[in-house]
Order: C-alpha cells, then sequence, then structure tokens
C-alpha cells in the first residue's frame, strides 16, 4: 500500500500545489478559469489527438471495455437520478448530482494515474474513458436539464425560450474540443497517413502540459471559497460513496464476469471508474444557474479520498 501510494503521490502533490498557490494568493482567482481553458482547449486535445493519431483501430475500439466503464457510469447516473427525484429534487438539480455521482475525473486525473500505474499501454483505454465521459454521460445529462428546465418554466407559467433539447445537447457536444480532438486524430490512421515529425514534437511538447496543468487547475478549483453549511453533508455522503465505491465495484463486476476483460483492460476499467468526480458536474451547475454548492463539495471531498481508495485498489493490482 505504502509504495502505491508513493507512485500516485506526485499527482495529488500537483493537485496540492494548485491549490496552495490559490490560497497563498500566488495565483488569482482569474488563474482557475484560464488555466482550465488552457487544458480544455489547447493540452488535453493536442494529447487526445495525438493518442489516436498513433493508434490502430484495434486499440481503440474495445466493445468490452466501453461496456463495462460505460455501462457503469451511465448506471450509477441513472440510479442517482432517480434517488433524487424520489427525494423531491428537480430532474435539472437530479441531473447535476446524477454527474457528481457518475462523471469520473478521466480528463485531468486519469491519464496521470493510468500512465503512472499501467505505463503508455493504458493511454489508449483512457482516451476511451475519457471520451465517453465527457460526451456520453455529459450528453444524457445536457439533456435531462434542459427537460428539467423546461418544465419549471411551463410550472411557472411561462415558456422557456431556446432552441430544442436534442439541438441544444448536440450543440455542445460538436463544440466540444475534448470530443472533436479525438475525433480528427482518428482519421489520420484511416486514411493511412501518418505526422510530420514537426507536428509530431509540436503535439508531444503541448500534450505534455495536459496533465500537470489540468492537476494543478484542479487544484486552483479545490482552493475556492465555500459557504459554511450549504454542502448538504447527507447528500454529498451518498454521492462521493456511490462515485468512489459504487461505481469502480460495477465497473469490476461488468469487466470480469460479463465482459472477461484481459487484466489490462479490466484494471484500467475500475481505475478510471474509481477515479474522484470531476470539475464537469460543477462547470455545468454554474453553466444553467442550479446550486453549485453541493457539487464543489463533492469535488472535493471525493479527490481527497481518493487518495485512499485509488492507492487501495492499485496495491492490490
Amino acid at each position: 500500500m505504502l509504495s502505491t501510494l508513493l507512485v500516485v503521490l506526485p499527482i495529488f502533490a500537483l493537485i496540492f500545489s494548485g491549490w496552495l498557490a490559490r490560497r497563498l494568493g500566488v495565483l488569482g482567482a482569474a488563474a482557475t478559469t484560464e488555466l482550465n481553458r488552457f487544458v480544455v482547449f489547447l493540452a488535453l486535445p493536442a494529447l487526445l489527438f495525438d493518442v489516436t493519431a498513433q493508434v490502430h483501430w484495434s486499440e481503440i475500439w474495445k466493445p468490452g471495455f466501453i461496456g463495462a466503464f460505460g455501462l457503469s457510469s451511465l448506471a450509477v447516473f441513472a440510479v442517482t437520478v432517480l434517488l433524487r427525484r424520489a427525494g423531491g429534487h428537480p430532474l435539472s438539480d437530479a441531473a447535476v448530482d446524477g454527474l457528481n455521482a457518475g462523471y469520473p475525473n478521466t480528463g485531468f486525473m486519469g491519464f496521470p494515474v493510468a500512465l503512472l500505474a499501467f505505463g503508455p499501454e493504458a493511454l489508449a483505454p483512457t482516451t476511451v474513458a475519457a471520451i465517453l465521459t465527457v460526451c456520453g454521460v455529459f450528453a444524457v445529462a445536457i439533456v435531462l436539464i434542459e427537460i428539467g428546465l423546461r418544465r419549471e418554466a411551463r410550472g411557472a407559467g411561462r415558456d422557456r425560450p431556446g432552441v430544442p433539447v436534442w439541438l441544444a445537447a448536440g450543440r455542445s457536444l460538436i463544440r466540444n474540443p475534448l470530443l472533436v480532438s479525438p475525433a480528427l486524430g482518428a482519421l489520420i490512421p484511416i486514411a493511412g497517413l501518418t505526422l510530420p515529425a514537426s507536428v509530431e514534437s509540436f503535439l508531444k511538447l503541448l500534450g505534455g502540459a495536459a496533465s500537470p496543468c489540468a492537476l494543478v487547475a484542479l487544484g486552483l478549483f479545490l482552493a475556492q471559497k465555500r459557504r459554511p453549511g450549504a454542502a448538504q453533508p447527507r447528500a454529498a455522503a451518498l454521492l462521493v460513496g456511490l462515485k468512489l465505491v459504487g461505481q469502480p465495484a460495477l465497473a469490476y463486476a461488468l469487466g470480469r464476469y460479463l465482459f472477461d476483460l484481459p487484466p489490462l483492460l479490466l484494471h484500467v476499467a475500475v481505475l478510471m471508474a474509481a477515479l474522484p468526480t470531476g470539475t464537469g458536474p460543477f462547470m455545468l451547475a454554474e453553466f444553467y444557474r442550479r446550486e453549485a454548492d453541493l457539487t464543489s463539495t463533492v469535488v472535493l471531498v471525493s479527490t481527497i479520498l481518493s487518495i485512499l481508495t485509488v492507492s487501495g485498489y492499485l496495491a492490490t493490482v
């Protein structure tokens, strides 16, 4: 356990460095947004493009892995939405909470953790997990939020202006660089092309900044001030439990007993599912002006506890 903890310690040290820099005032409030934008729009797309441009289709197309990881995310998301709806929460808020429980931080933490734990062979399935997270689960959440907001508007006697639900979700996806970049990169091997050496060097340099900058950006986000008493401790405990225990347990069961995955794919699927909640749900809550205090608490607590849960799982591998 201790040796495994030492392996993942640099990752959490980068998160802590971002947190400390924000709390000490070395980096201001705008740094969170700007560094996050750098990762989302430049560094991480370059990494995803480079990975998919270098692999063969057979390395990406792993139906068993897609099933184990994707179904575990969607199942935890669906169960959470149903539980929150049964508790009297609006559909739009329940959808955000579904993301809190079923949206692992594959983009910011997945790549560095997988690389340290399993080596370069884990990058291709990690890319698949990131795509499933940022487009599959995210798209479902957007659709439910839009439906919920329209219901709330009708209930209040006013029509909610805007585009149709399917168009809102589709537009959000095609504008997402984390979806567009690997799709474009996949066209390279399909077309039988190879990247020029200068382009490859550019992608390696820019993509190499993705992991450290993403982790520092996560630390900056976690250092943001939170309103005392607004976190809903019981709800936060439920969502963190589903995220750190429920989803990886389900991914393991699906991967081993239903899809019979080989060891590497099984461990990567479980590792991705075991990651803490990403910042995507918070961004979505802020964009739609929903209550974001619970989301920020879940991100913070799940990230801290994942030091133990992720290390504990890797110690058993």
